[in-house]
């Protein structure tokens, strides 16, 4: 069975959805797309080719028109809640981009509506879906150099030389914490098999920076299983460059766990047991990574009715640990992360 997909949001990362993952999938198919935007309905219409009567300004006619079983939320992030909640009230499975709502609450109501739906709510991860991420998840859960007890994240780019009047990237809210870390946020969640209890944060912007709002920051996060994450991460690094997962040295009793994925540089995962040389561990293929994984278990939760991993509802925890974040880094004190 394939699922029919009306997408909505068809920005620069909208277009990239569709062309790159939704076009090139065998378990979905377009049936119309969705932007508020005239001028940026257009150009995609352009660029994608795609038909004029299957484009739409608003998600309400796409649905009166067109049949379709599911919705992709790939819009900006104040289109998330609105764009969900009017998909799940018309009965309407559900994948979004994210963070999928600005505040917990509201990310509450669209988990509830789904409920009350009886649909899938599900938030592209897409981090999470690497061979690396899910080996380092099995060697954690397996112990296999014992529990985990400190963790180093460095991420560094430089995305810090294009015309400053005209990068939106430069302008977004919280570029770094709200844009960047919820991958990594997410990442530590699975990999740890713990969450999050507690985060101190700081963010900066350094002189020679583009950005408005802070591109630099640390933070150090207490987990429940006793894992303690220091995290750092930078827009503007001058520093060597990372994958976009970021260089993750996990200290254990027994060695260290060293991996990094999704990126520029060669995904892999190394085991430094105490006192012992370093390993390499070999990593299964994946024939679906990415975003064309997250796609993949979207598809299949909805075929099954199973909630999937990345779930709205398992994901509030990753919110709330970016939330808290934000909270932290602004106030400048320590901020918990409620149970539940």
């Amino acid at each position: 069975m394939v699922i029919r997909i009306v997408q909505v949001g068809l920005g620069g990362w909208g277009q990239n959805w569709a062309a790159h993952i939704v076009s090139q999938s065998q378990e979905v198919e377009a049936v119309a797309w969705v932007d508020v935007h005239a001028e940026t309905l257009k150009r995609a219409q352009e660029r994608l080719n795609l038909p004029a009567e299957r484009c739409f300004s608003s998600l309400k006619c796409a649905l009166e028109t067109v049949e379709a079983d599911a919705v992709l939320v790939t819009a900006s992030l104040p289109g998330h809640v609105p764009s969900a909640l009017e998909a799940l009230k018309a009965g309407k499975h559900v994948l979004m981009e994210k963070p999928f709502a600005p505040t917990v609450l509201e990310a509450q109501e669209i988990v509830e509506t789904a409920v009350q739906q009886g649909r899938i709510l599900m938030i592209s991860q897409n981090y999470r879906y690497f061979p690396a991420a899910r080996v380092v998840e099995e060697l954690v859960r397996k112990q296999v150099l014992g529990p985990v007890n400190d963790v180093n994240i460095d991420f560094r780019r430089y995305d810090n030389v294009a015309p400053k009047e005209t990068h939106k990237h430069y302008t977004i809210w919280e570029p770094l914490l709200v844009d960047m870390s919820i991958h990594h946020f997410d990442l530590m969640r699975m990999v740890l098999g713990q969450e999050p209890q507690q985060i101190v944060c700081k963010t900066w912007n350094p002189s020679w920076s583009n950005y408005t709002e802070h591109p630099t920051g640390a933070a150090t996060i207490t987990f429940d299983g006793g894992a303690v994450v220091n995290y750092r991460g930078s827009w503007v690094s001058t520093a060597p460059q990372t994958n976009w997962a970021g260089e993750w040295r996990m200290e254990c009793e027994k060695g260290e766990i060293v991996w990094t994925s999704r990126g520029e540089l060669p995904e892999r995962v190394m085991l430094r047991p105490l006192r012992k040389r370093a390993r390499s561990v070999k990593l299964p293929d994946y024939p679906l990574v990415d975003r064309a994984g997250s796609l993949h278990a979207f598809v299949q939760a909805v075929l099954s009715g199973e909630e999937p991993e990345c779930s709205g509802r398992k994901n509030l925890k990753t919110l709330a640990l970016m939330l808290a974040s934000v909270e932290a880094a602004s106030t400048g004190l320590p901020v918990s992360i409620a149970a539940e």
